[in-house]
């Protein structure tokens, strides 16, 4: 597999990479051992799309609706990967509220994801995202703990190629990779290159930033 990514960026500022206490954390559900059922019957009762139920080694994520920046950074990045994913047919571009299942126990909607073609087709509607070839998170204060801990370790474990989390207070995403112990910090450019596209994908980080911030109102004199 070709991996193309710039060196780790010492100067980034990365808020409490190791842990992240401070962060209100999103809500685990203490209980037994959940099932998808469970979280099925959970999201069947739920008015709308929020809060987002996603289900990790029997523990069930509990998300609340998230802020305006948040999906501005969502939108912003789908938007980009998909130009570069279609362009090398490499497989489609999602963005939650959608659902990815690794494992049959297991139920996730992580915030944009690249799923790969199955014998040169795309994914059809009624079926289930079981491989990835990216997955991206953006940090919020109540998702933190659990993106930097509990769905990064389960997405190296089930080797997903690249997990990226996207820290918006930051400016920066962090990137890992199954079986690293230490994320890749970027802040100014970000290059990834999976198997089977002809070029890597690039981002200029600061421009990609600087694109989602409220625009200065005219204060003319």
């Amino acid at each position: 597999m070709k991996w193309r990514s710039s060196a780790i960026v010492v100067h980034a500022e990365l808020r409490c990479f190791f842990f992240a206490e401070h962060y209100m954390a999103m809500p685990t559900i203490a209980k037994h051992a959940w099932t998808i059922d469970e979280v099925e019957e959970l999201m069947e009762e739920r008015r709308g799309y929020t809060p987002r139920y996603e289900l990790v080694d029997a523990a069930l994520l509990v998300t609340p609706a998230p802020s305006l920046r948040h999906q501005r950074i969502v939108l912003e990045l789908a938007v980009v990967l998909r130009e570069y994913v279609k362009r090398h047919r490499l497989g489609e571009t999602v963005i939650s509220p959608s659902t990815v299942s690794l494992t049959p126990d297991s139920r996730l909607e992580p915030d944009v994801y690249v799923v790969p073609t199955i014998g040169g087709r795309l994914l059809r509607s009624t079926e289930v995202a079981t491989r990835l070839l990216l997955a991206a998170e953006v940090l919020s204060p109540s998702s933190a703990r659990h993106d930097r801990f509990t769905k990064r370790r389960f997405f190296q474990k089930h080797r997903v190629p690249e997990y990226w989390i996207v820290d918006g207070e930051a400016n920066a995403f962090e990137i890992w990779r199954p079986e690293e112990e230490r994320a890749a910090l970027i802040d100014d450019r970000l290059v990834w290159h999976p198997d089977g596209a002809p070029e890597p994908f690039s981002l200029d980080v600061r421009a990609f930033f600087a694109s989602i911030e409220d625009e200065e109102s005219d204060q003319g004199t």
